[in-house]
């Protein structure tokens, strides 16, 4: 039944998934898929029955986004046993799926958005540290908050990101990206208090409210509009698949279409043995030159690090004074 097979899934899944993400698809198919099906074999529950099902869940009400997780628990489900139990069918392939995709506009800060939203923190507090960790360097949020002396190479001008934060029931919970082992200790600042903090801040500065995960946006967007391309993005923020990144980014990036033609007018201008060149169009903030606080890091966790500038932290902050 499918109720049997939740508990096979969630076993055979114990060494990929984190506690975390094991908590989330359980309480999901627990509330939305088992109180439908969990008495029913898995091998008799057709696309009709599906469609049905669907048709429930969408009358109570939730949004796409939420549909679409219901939804994905569902096919994650009946995936895993035609991959792995050879289930001759997914009925969920049958069927349309669950939740529009909205095409949500990406809020980030510009670089002097930001920089008006620092001059409301105390410069050398832990916060001001934190901040412009997020903003220079593009980890998450639960990288920042979890990063020790330890992960800081002063030699080498590293910061080695290899564990993540996180709080689930009522414990701090650090634990690394690799491995289901997590230490459990007290934070010395917790996700709360960085919320509250941005609030705050936000609200003495004046400068637009956006989330604590939209900092990770707005070093994307610093990118981009210096002229990074997609693939070192990728390697930079831990994406899996260069997918995820042009989903995610790739509306920020200008019309291909007009250099393109640049370039082809510049090859006519050369077979034409003209003169006149066409004026060079880029300006130095639209350059390939990358601001020399990039960050170099990747996920695999024996060469995971940051590359954080020409300045150490013990010289004016995380990348030193600005020039």
């Amino acid at each position: 039944t499918m109720g049997e097979f939740v508990e096979v899934y969630f076993r055979d899944k114990s060494q990929s998934l984190k506690d975390r993400s094991i908590k989330n698809k359980r309480d999901t198919m627990k509330a939305q898929l088992l109180p439908y099906f969990k008495d029913r074999p898995m091998n008799s529950i057709t696309p009709a029955e599906i469609i049905q099902w669907q048709n429930t869940i969408i009358e109570k009400g939730y949004s796409d986004d939420y549909l679409k997780t219901i939804q994905n628990q569902m096919t994650a489900l009946f995936n895993h046993a035609k991959n792995i139990y050879n289930l001759a069918d997914n009925p969920c392939d049958k069927v349309k799926r669950m939740g529009k995709t909205s095409k949500k506009k990406m809020k980030f800060w510009t670089i002097e958005e930001y920089r008006q939203f620092m001059t409301g923190i105390e410069p050398g507090s832990k916060y001001y540290v934190l901040f412009e960790l997020l903003f220079w360097t593009g980890a998450r949020e639960g990288e920042a908050l979890s990063i020790t002396p330890a992960d800081i190479d002063f030699e080498r001008n590293l910061l080695h990101i290899n564990k993540t934060y996180y709080r689930m029931h009522g414990e701090d919970v650090i634990t690394s990206p690799k491995t289901e082992e997590s230490n459990r200790t007290i934070s010395p600042m917790v996700h709360e208090a960085v919320q509250h903090k941005l609030k705050q801040v936000v609200q003495k500065t004046g400068v637009k409210k956006i989330r604590v995960h939209d900092i990770r946006h707005s070093h994307a967007a610093f990118l981009i509009n210096k002229g990074v391309q997609p693939l070192m993005i990728k390697e930079r923020f831990g994406h899996t698949d260069i997918r995820i990144t042009l989903n995610t980014y790739g509306h920020l990036y200008p019309d291909q279409q007009k250099v393109v033609a640049d370039m082809l007018d510049d090859e006519n201008i050369k077979s034409s043995g003209s003169t006149n060149n066409r004026s060079n169009v880029t300006n130095e903030d639209e350059s390939t030159n990358v601001n020399p606080r990039q960050v170099d890091y990747s996920r695999d966790s024996s060469r995971e690090q940051q590359r954080i500038g020409e300045n150490s932290w013990e010289n004016g902050g995380i990348y030193g004074t600005e020039k």
